[in-house]
């Protein structure tokens, strides 16, 4: 048992981790882990993806998906992003979605980890933080899976993209936008930098 115990003293509230990470703490790692998640000690989120949760005063509190998604991609190079986020631009977008959207280097597709799922998507480029251009162009390359009206929102983002910082959207843009997202700023931001010249 004082095995387990050693083990038990590496483990932090409200950490994610791998059962890679756990079997350097462990010669009888998959008994171990089992004995944890039986006593409570663990919750299993995946396969061989684990947490330890915190306490509080309200209970046991789910770890945060930046934890989660760190120790799934055993990286940190990742942007946690939501459709929801677009609701905060001012473009008529008003639905709320039940999905978070990993942009990483590593994996694709939708996992299940815990009681959350996630999409994740590969990208070569994306900013360490959301910003308000980026979600500009994140909404145009996306605006195909929004339930709102596509034309009415690109409308109101074409006006938007008038009044913005045409240098800061125009890099955004250059990086983070699909073809046909670069063609739809081209016409968006053309009046203003003609007027500009």
């Amino acid at each position: 048992m004082r095995k387990l115990d050693e083990l038990k003293r590496h483990l932090k509230p409200g950490q994610a981790y791998r059962r890679a990470d756990l079997a350097r703490w462990s010669a009888s790692v998959d008994r171990h882990l089992k004995e944890l998640v039986e006593s409570g000690t663990l919750r299993k989120l995946s396969g061989g993806l684990y947490v330890f949760p915190k306490e509080t005063a309200f209970g046991p509190a789910p770890p945060s998906d930046k934890e989660v998604v760190a120790a799934f991609l055993k990286d940190k190079s990742f942007l946690l992003a939501s459709p929801n986020a677009y609701n905060s631009l001012g473009v008529g977008t008003t639905q709320l979605y039940d999905k978070t959207v990993v942009y990483n280097h590593k994996r694709h597709g939708e996992f299940q980890l815990g009681n959350r799922k996630f999409e994740f998507r590969m990208k070569h480029h994306f900013p360490k933080s959301l910003t308000r251009e980026f979600l500009l162009v994140d909404l145009v390359n996306n605006v195909g899976q929004l339930a709102e009206a596509k034309d009415e929102v690109l409308k109101r983002v074409a006006e938007h993209a008038a009044k913005a910082d045409p240098k800061l959207l125009r890099r955004a843009v250059q990086a983070y936008g699909n073809e046909r997202t670069k063609k739809f700023f081209d016409r968006a931001l053309a009046p203003r930098e003609l007027h500009a010249a």
